[in-house]
């Protein structure tokens, strides 16, 4: 088949990949010259730790196998660590290492000896960790264009940066740049890009838009040798829902208030990534807020036992998410026009397999 993808960011790219890895020709439409939504302002975690049962745990599972596949990008094995400073939390790591899948999904319970010999830069107070030794990291600046160098050497693929699409029909699609381009099959991988277009061609879709904060410091001189996550996590993902997670401590007022997780990624260059806040209610600020940086930093610094090097970014992003049990949200606008969306802060994990999944429905 000839293949049009739609949209430039982790989602779009999979969905190439896959294409060309089944033998098909693929031309890929960005509208910005470079991807520039969330898939380049995420961990570039593989997070198979905190999934949901079913669909979702099974998705990521697999998609941490293609991820390790790809070649010509930095793809690290280097699981994750949740530091519980409290009995409470550990509770929490104890309670989701007995689950019943605890062992595919790589748990295991370390106490702060262990904790420590994983990942050594980890000075500050803690009473262990839920150590998963499925999780991974990719780099989220870099992989999208060394994705595209790969694809490249097939003969069969084609990038066209600062397109926005315009029209979209069965068999084709045309550009701003008022190019008609034709494919067999076309796929919609627009991220949160919600209106014009997408408005026009279909209407009240399950999905919102959430707005996340990061930052990333300078280099560290040390070695982090693991993704790390604090507490707060058992509270977001759904894999800890239990007895335990209701006795935890309530969290700090900026992190309710924030919807707030830390999340701590070490680049490939030596700085951290820090994140993450959740906003859900649109219309989004324009802006960042500095009380979500401080106690992110604080954070940090509390579990390294030791401050963060100097802060050097600080950003904001937004996602697409289902507000339905859709993983992800697939929908047939025309004959051979796919939208496929909304996977929300799981895809950059889930990405290779959401790809995947589709091209097994139109095998």
């Amino acid at each position: 088949m000839r293949v049009v993808v739609v949209g430039g960011g982790v989602l779009g790219t999979m969905h190439a990949w896959e294409a060309v890895r089944r033998g098909h020709e693929v031309l890929q439409v960005e509208r910005e010259l470079e991807a520039r939504g969330a898939s380049v302002r995420n961990f570039g975690l593989v997070w198979v730790s905190g999934r949901a049962d079913g669909a979702e745990i099974e998705l990521a599972q697999r998609a941490r196998d293609l991820w390790e596949q790809v070649p010509g990008i930095s793809f690290r094995p280097a699981g994750s660590l949740t530091v519980c400073r409290t009995e409470a939390e550990l509770a929490v790591a104890k309670e989701a290492a007995a689950r019943p899948d605890a062992t595919k999904r790589g748990f295991q319970v370390l106490d702060a000896e262990q904790t420590r010999d994983r990942n050594p830069v980890l000075k500050g107070e803690l009473q262990g960790a839920l150590w998963c030794d499925r999780d991974a990291i990719v780099e989220p600046r870099e992989v999208l264009a060394a994705l595209r160098d790969e694809l490249a050497k097939s003969g069969r693929y084609e990038f066209r940066g600062g397109r926005e699409v315009r029209a979209v029909e069965s068999g084709r699609i045309v550009d701003d740049h008022q190019e008609t381009h034709h494919g067999d099959l076309i796929l919609l991988c627009t991220g949160a890009w919600h209106s014009g277009l997408i408005r026009e061609l279909t209407q009240d879709l399950p999905v919102r838009r959430v707005r996340l904060q990061m930052l990333q410091t300078a280099p560290l001189d040390d070695t982090l040798s693991t993704a790390v996550a604090d507490a707060d996590s058992f509270r977001y993902y759904p894999a800890y829902t239990g007895p335990a997670v209701q006795e935890l401590e309530p969290q700090a007022t900026v992190a309710a208030d924030n919807a707030m997780q830390l999340l701590m990624v070490q680049r490939t260059h030596g700085g951290l990534t820090i994140g993450d806040t959740h906003e859900y209610a649109e219309p989004f600020g324009f802006d960042v807020q500095t009380d979500s940086y401080d106690y992110l930093q604080e954070t940090a610094e509390r579990i390294l036992g030791r401050s963060l090097p100097k802060i050097v970014r600080r950003w904001a992003g937004v996602y697409s998410q289902t507000t339905n049990d859709e993983v992800v949200l697939r929908r047939e606008l025309a004959a051979g026009v796919h939208l496929v969306t909304g996977p929300g802060g799981r895809g950059m994990t889930m990405a290779p397999a959401i790809a995947e999944q589709t091209f097994e429905e139109h095998s």
